[in-house]
């Protein structure tokens, strides 16, 4: 099944690892994605440290799009549809399988989307894989079992206060 976290809110990626938590206290096998981020979140650090859970590593330096010369987005690019490469070759050996902030990689153009579709449409019968992001293209939606909207209404960033460790990251 493929499950897709989507929408303006907070909690995106945090019910994608609760989810990925879930699976491993049951025994099942994770591997976490993370594109556009990285990779220094706290949930991460926790889950790095178990046995059953694969963290592919992330890009040592996010920018913002707007803020990436050309060159800086090829090899962003690159990065991430190797990246995405390597997961769907070790995917027969998970049970689920997060794509932290797709949606974003294929709408800023940083991940081949054809790719990241015949991938969710060839994936191992088993495998559950867990996709979050703002704004996901219609052929994501079109092949996602559940979509769940998570809508922001009111966010402390709207009166200037900073992500806060541990809680937003």
């Amino acid at each position: 099944m493929i499950q897709l976290y989507c929408g303006d809110g907070k909690g995106k990626t945090s019910a994608a690892m609760g989810q990925c938590l879930r699976a491993v206290g049951h025994g099942l096998r994770v591997g976490i994605v993370q594109f556009l981020k990285d990779g220094s979140s706290g949930e991460l650090a926790a889950l790095r440290a178990l046995d059953c859970v694969t963290v592919f590593p992330a890009l040592p330096e996010v920018k913002f799009t707007f803020a990436m010369t050309p060159e800086e987005k090829r090899q962003a690019r690159d990065f991430n549809d190797r990246l995405l490469v390597s997961a769907a070759g070790q995917s027969a050996e998970l049970d689920v399988l997060l794509l932290d902030e797709v949606c974003a990689a294929v709408s800023t153009g940083l991940l081949d989307e054809e790719a990241l579709l015949r991938f969710l449409r060839e994936k191992p019968a088993g495998l559950e894989v867990l996709l979050t992001g703002r704004d996901p293209s219609a052929g994501l939606t079109e092949l996602a079992d559940y979509i769940s909207e998570i809508r922001m209404v009111r966010h402390p960033f709207e009166k200037g206060v900073s992500a806060r460790e541990g809680i937003e990251w």
